[in-house]
């Protein structure tokens, strides 16, 4: 059976790539923040679960406990633009700092295992292209969009200079039930008021790629499959570019609402207008995500109100 661990593993994306790696009957630990109690641990599949920082010794400790792992997933790090600009030197250290942690010590102590590192469409920043390949312009547009692109400079000369078997996950607009924030959280939180007038952030032509979390989850999995010293790089994501307006309009019709939607005018500091994928070599190499955004939503609104009934 495969062994891997997850860092970060009880983030959004992390809950949900445990959940699909043990479905696919590999056995996972966990390295992150915030305890987790033996019987919650177990309803999860996590074999062992360390509480702290990604550092020498927790590592060490997972490694004492969980055995040498296959692959290690590493989805810890910085996840906000906007804390990025509050607090720009935690938002480094989460990212960057923590990063160098991992890949030193793999180095040292399990120099064979496949590491998949999630990295962001941030990277490309206000980048002019509708369709962003992988090996284009960087452009960062935030402290967020630059750490993101050092971790991955990190990766590369590590996987180079060293030979770790290292892939890059770049994904974009990330959603589906569970996430507690952002655009589809706002505007379903602002729909349960049911208000007649409903006025967003922005300009509502800002374009964005849409990746349902599932797609996400079997991406860094495939990716992970074609790790290599090179290393593999690749964009996670639809390749389907939706504007705001057009995101909140189709909602608002799975939900039920006639509300009118406005914007302000003004964009979010440190968000790119468009980020959209082109994802022509991700097809090339097998990957490819299969959830339509029509779908994606309305999984989401149904979590959302079950949620509020709970």
């Amino acid at each position: 059976m495969t062994v891997v661990w997850v860092t970060g593993a009880k983030g959004f994306i992390g809950q949900n790539l445990i959940r699909y790696l043990v479905h696919h009957d590999q056995t996972v630990s966990g390295l992150g923040h915030g305890a987790l109690p033996p019987e919650t641990a177990k309803i999860e599949g996590i074999s062992h679960w360390i509480n702290g920082d990604i550092d020498a010794y927790n590592l060490q400790q997972l490694l004492k406990q969980a055995g040498k792992p296959d692959c290690i997933y590493h989805l810890a790090g910085g996840s906000s633009v906007g804390m990025s600009l509050q607090v720009p030197a935690e938002d480094f250290r989460r990212s960057v700092i923590a990063t160098s942690n991992l890949l030193e010590w793999a180095r040292i102590q399990i120099p064979n295992v496949r590491i998949v590192i999630t990295s962001s469409a941030a990277v490309y920043g206000n980048n002019d292209q509708e369709k962003i390949p992988e090996f284009g312009c960087y452009t960062p547009f935030s402290p967020y969009g630059f750490h993101k692109r050092a971790t991955e400079l990190l990766c590369e000369s590590y996987a180079q200079a060293f030979s770790l078997k290292i892939a890059i996950v770049r994904l974009f607009s990330v959603y589906g039930p569970g996430l507690r924030k952002q655009l589809l959280w706002e505007l379903c939180c602002r729909l349960q008021l049911s208000p007649e007038v409903l006025q967003l952030h922005g300009t509502g032509d800002e374009l964005r790629d849409w990746l349902y979390i599932d797609d996400a989850a079997k991406i860094l999995v495939q990716a992970g499959q074609l790790s290599s010293a090179s290393p593999f790089i690749v964009n996670g994501a639809t390749g389907k570019g939706i504007c705001v307006r057009d995101v909140a309009k189709l909602l608002c019709k799975i939900w039920g609402s006639r509300s009118e939607i406005t914007f302000s005018g003004k964009q979010h500091a440190g968000n790119p207008f468009s980020l959209v994928a082109d994802t022509r070599y991700a097809q090339e190499m097998g990957i490819e995500a299969q959830c339509e955004l029509s779908d994606g939503l309305e999984k989401y609104v149904d979590w959302f109100r079950h949620s509020q009934k709970v």
